[in-house]
């Protein structure tokens, strides 16, 4: 089964600002004394996607 995922405007720029520690740990290296360094760095891109494509995520209320 071959199937392709189409993003619109996919080939847009958009600019996110990460400190070195959260891109190296998006690029793999662990950082065994600060787990939440990836964490973070995922939290900020998925905060930019949402704010550029104007995404209202259903999130249960804590």
């Amino acid at each position: 089964m071959n199937t392709s995922v189409r993003i619109p405007q996919g080939d847009d720029t958009m600019k996110v600002e990460l400190t070195v520690k959260e891109i190296m740990a998006l690029a793999g290296i662990k950082f065994n004394n600060n787990h939440n360094v990836g964490t973070s760095a995922k939290k900020k891109l998925q905060e930019a996607i949402e704010m550029h494509y104007h995404i209202e995520e259903n999130r249960p209320l804590n």
